[in-house]
């Protein structure tokens, strides 16, 4: 993190908190799938916004999306959202929470190939995408399912080696991988990859071409000219007469060039255990990586037809093409930056959504509102101060990687007394390892060590939890569980709240100790590991994907043009003139308080000060007396 001097005020001061226009919204709703208008909430935009503010803020139920705030009105929302928090320090991990954790140590072990279809590869061959690699995570190969999976997913090679299929979609991968950051247009349908086997006249073929010697010839596998195939599509689909951005695309592009950039896509993109791809005069050529690994003293996936003895061997049971062997450990690194753009997590973002979501447009604009811009001042670390952490108060992007590869993104907030989650995003090819229920853990723990540093940052914020949508209960498993009051703002433990929410899905919830039926027995609540197991035994496999992304906020993105600012009423003011009279104003620069307007402008009519009275009125009771004194209401 870097250095720099914390603005005027300390280091908790972090400059000065400016909202704009307090207003109502109503969408449809994204829980219940409301044909109407039924999610209200109040809002309000933020040019800027203290940490210690916006702590203010959540604890009395706002959160934010990009630099718009929200709050539901409980009382008329049609899905009621609680603030769910949870002590760091007073956590208990379940026996769910327990396997995600093992699962992915086994994994970054080597112990755990879902290419050998696995438990955990649950997905159907029916809902599996056509141009999903064959050793996806999702996908399900099995000695029963071989023929009707290859029927599915790779027509065309139904007699081929399954090894031919794995490859041709990797190439595809590394395709809408490297494609994406090159402008062609969207005329121009890039060809899929077909991979063929080498047959022995042309292994003699090549070796007399290359002069290599006889056994790096024979370890020649497979080879695909799949890039002569896209440089012939580039040039029928782009026209005659072609701009200067399509002529400095085309003189970048040659079959050679193609192969090499693929091959680099490839290798960075992984999964090519038992082979060594390289490009060869416009062809990407395969060759067997098991004399190699010999040579290194490394274990790889050999290919049963690369070693004899492994494919006798007891463990090739499991996979008949290919011989499971002691993996090279897996690194798992977590990186954590202040809230910028940032183009491989912005590419990632777009494949979650398109491919979880079933998003068809996912542009750059709309990922900056909703994850990359934020209100909240970024405040440095100050050496010797213990009421800031280690990296400062703000917006973060906590970066997952996986040997160099980017699988997972938090966006995240810190603040004086939390961690609050805001956002996951994840690649796809990795759910089976629950990454959204991995990340929430780290998080977990990354407030139980930063709390070491910064002893006011105990907490972890999940959001919002609806009592009212199953798949948002899962949040209580996070236990001991706290709620948020919508009326007192007290925070109810989740085993008193939840017989209130049993019966109303809005409560008070401060009311639990006048409730006729018996006070619950303080007890820590939530749903039991063998609801979890029930819910993820009958969930398909999408909403599966889903739950794993609710285990952080699932918020949704606002965008200006769906704020409907329900202005307030002059009559419904709720607070009284002292409420108010110190809510400082920005009039095009000017900051006066309300109580001395007409006193620095003049005598303003009564309507205008009735309809201003109004609206602040309502702002002050959402957000409450002492903030709406020290933040600044600017007027657009």
């Amino acid at each position: 993190m870097a250095d720099g001097a914390s603005s005027s005020g300390g280091a908790r001061d972090g400059g000065e908190s400016v909202v704009i226009d307090y207003g109502r919204r109503r969408t449809t709703c994204g829980y219940c799938r409301s044909s109407g208008p039924t999610s209200i909430s109040h809002g309000m935009w933020a040019n800027s916004l203290k940490a210690d503010d916006y702590q203010a803020l959540l604890d009395r139920g706002w959160r934010r999306s990009g630099c718009f705030l929200y709050k539901p009105e409980m009382e008329r929302t049609c899905c009621p959202s609680y603030t769910i928090r949870l002590k760091a320090n007073d956590f208990i991990c379940s026996k769910e929470h327990g396997r995600v954790l093992k699962k992915m140590q086994r994994f970054l072990d080597g112990e755990l190939d879902p290419q050998v279809g696995s438990p955990q590869c649950k997905a159907s061959p029916t809902k599996r995408s056509l141009s999903e690699p064959l050793n996806s995570p999702t996908s399900k190969v099995s000695k029963v399912s071989a023929n009707e999976f290859q029927a599915a997913t790779c027509p065309n090679f139904l007699k081929e080696d399954e090894f031919i299929c794995c490859l041709s979609n990797k190439i595809n991968e590394a395709i809408d991988t490297y494609f994406q950051g090159v402008i062609l247009g969207s005329t121009v349908q890039l060809p899929k990859a077909v991979v063929k086997t080498v047959k022995p006249q042309v292994k003699k073929k090549v070796g007399e071409a290359m002069q290599e010697n006889k056994a790096g010839v024979q370890d020649l596998v497979y080879t695909c000219n799949i890039s002569f195939q896209i440089m012939a599509a580039v040039r029928r689909a782009l026209p005659k007469e072609k701009n200067a951005n399509q002529t400095e695309v085309l003189a970048d592009l040659s079959p050679n060039s193609v192969a090499e950039k693929l091959v680099m896509t490839m290798e960075r993109l992984g999964g090519l255990a038992g082979f060594e791809v390289k490009a060869c005069n416009g062809h990407l050529n395969f060759y067997s990586a098991g004399n190699l690994a010999m040579q290194n003293h490394t274990s790889v996936v050999v290919p049963a037809q690369a070693s004899d003895k492994a494919s006798r061997s007891k463990q090739s049971s499991v996979n008949k093409i290919s011989a499971k062997h002691p993996q090279k450990r897996k690194s798992l690194e977590i990186r954590m930056s202040t809230s910028h753009f940032d183009q491989e997590e912005f590419v990632l973002y777009r494949k979650y959504q398109t491919k979880v979501h079933k998003e068809k447009t996912v542009t750059e604009s709309s990922y900056r509102r909703f994850l990359v811009d934020t209100p909240i001042v970024f405040v440095p670390p100050k050496s010797g101060d213990n009421t800031v952490p280690p990296c400062g108060f703000g917006s973060f992007h906590q970066q997952y990687r996986i040997d160099g590869k980017l699988v997972a993104v938090g966006v995240v907030d810190i603040l004086p007394k939390c961690l609050s989650s805001k956002y996951l995003f994840w690649d796809p090819d990795f759910a089976f390892l629950s990454l959204g229920k991995y990340t929430a853990l780290k998080e977990i723990d990354w407030v139980k060590t930063t709390q070491e540093h910064c002893p006011s940052l105990q907490y972890y914020y999940l959001g919002y939890y609806i009592h009212s949508c199953n798949k948002m209960r899962y949040k209580a498993a996070y236990r001991p569980s706290e709620l948020l009051c919508p009326v007192r703002y007290e925070w109810i433990r989740y085993d008193l709240a939840k017989p209130l929410l049993d019966k109303s899905q809005y409560s008070i919830l401060s009311d639990y100790a006048t409730m006729q039926d018996e006070t619950p027995q303080p007890q820590i609540c939530g749903p039991s590991d063998d609801s979890l197991a029930k819910i993820d035994h009958h969930e398909s496999p999408s909403d599966e994907d889903d739950e794993d992304l609710n285990d952080y906020e699932s918020d949704i993105m606002v965008d200006e043009v769906l704020v409907d600012s329900e202005k307030a009423d002059t009559t419904e003011c709720g607070s009284s003139i002292k409420d108010i009279e110190n809510i400082t104003l920005d009039l095009n620069g000017s900051k006066v308080k309300y109580k001395d307007l007409q006193q620095v402008f003049g005598p303003i009519e009564r309507r205008h000060v009735n309809a201003l009275g109004g609206q602040l009125s309502r702002y002050a009771k959402v957000v409450g007396k002492e903030l709406s004194d020290r933040m600044v209401y600017c007027l657009s």
